[in-house]
């Protein structure tokens, strides 16, 4: 198939493409995903600006990180994540911006009293550096469950501990951003992480509701919610006032959002800009094609609506 230079062809084609993969028995997974490769465009660039792609560095490992935001340049996005600190000086001279900042990490939660000033400590350090950086984001968790764990002293455990940070946040002009987590998916261990206390979309907003701070949110991923709670656009547009930043994968796999997994990014992409967010996207899925930067450009194409 010749590469597409139309948005609107491209999903013409893999829509029917799609429905003659399943239409026969014979026409497997890999079909469906060769399919996928074959509508990716290799030369296409972001061409709308109504949402600020990024990416999740974490996923593309073991790539070089520079090698790797340079193709993102290429594309057209416009920022990066989860990268170590120490390449925050090239990627910016690159022309991308660091669109959220690690703090302490999803196990170590402020759901456990034991880990409340660890937490406290990396999600402070966290607001410096983005502040340093210019990044307005810092990513937080609630912690996994613990045996003995009482679910109302849980709760004001992570409300106490976030409200002990808050203050330097909004001197800072830092956003925390909080991540609901899928608990279901026991495959592999950044697919799914059971255990999470955070693993309800609407219980998280409910505590960002709690807190009241315009410096709280909620850090909507589109693939955990697809798996913990589903009616993504409904609840996009449900919490529109509480979204602080966005993540993609496709469902199942945490792979690319291609055929083979359930999501209509088209649609959600729509609803995300029909709600009044413009801020960034990060594709954060996991891989499995073997050329890994055209499938970061056919996520970015998939998107770009």
């Amino acid at each position: 198939m010749k590469n597409l230079t139309s948005r609107r062809s491209f999903f013409r084609h893999s829509a029917a493409a799609a429905l003659g993969a399943a239409a026969c028995p014979g026409v497997s997974q890999a079909a469906s995903v060769a399919i996928a490769k074959e509508a990716a465009d290799p030369a296409y660039r972001i061409k709308n600006q109504g949402i600020r792609h990024t990416l999740m560095g974490w996923c593309w490992k073991p790539m070089d990180t520079l090698e790797l935001a340079k193709h993102a340049k290429d594309i057209g996005l416009v920022g990066i994540e989860g990268i170590d600190r120490k390449y925050y000086p090239e990627v910016k001279k690159l022309g991308l911006e660091i669109s959220l900042v690690g703090g302490h990490g999803f196990s170590n939660g402020p759901c456990n009293p034991k880990f409340r000033e660890e937490v406290i400590a990396k999600l402070t350090e966290g607001i410096d550096v983005a502040a340093d950086v210019g990044a307005k984001k810092v990513i937080t968790f609630t912690g996994m469950k613990f045996d003995g764990m009482d679910r109302d002293e849980a709760i004001k455990n992570c409300l106490d501990t976030w409200k002990a940070v808050l203050p330097h946040a909004e001197k800072k002009g830092i956003t925390l951003v909080l991540e609901h987590l899928n608990s279901r998916d026991s495959s592999h261990p950044m697919k799914g992480h059971p255990g999470y206390f955070g693993d309800d979309v609407d219980f998280c907003v409910d505590l960002i509701k709690q807190i009241g701070s315009p410096n709280f949110k909620l850090l909507f991923d589109i693939y955990h919610v697809s798996i913990m709670n589903g009616d993504i656009i409904r609840r996009l547009r449900l919490h529109k006032d509480y979204i602080g930043h966005l993540h993609t994968a496709g469902n199942p796999g945490r792979c690319e959002l291609d055929d083979h997994q359930e999501i209509n990014y088209p649609a959600v992409m729509r609803a995300v800009q029909e709600i009044g967010y413009h801020d960034f996207v990060a594709h954060e899925f996991i891989p499995t094609w073997d050329d890994t930067i055209l499938a970061l450009r056919h996520a970015a194409m998939v998107c770009d609506v």
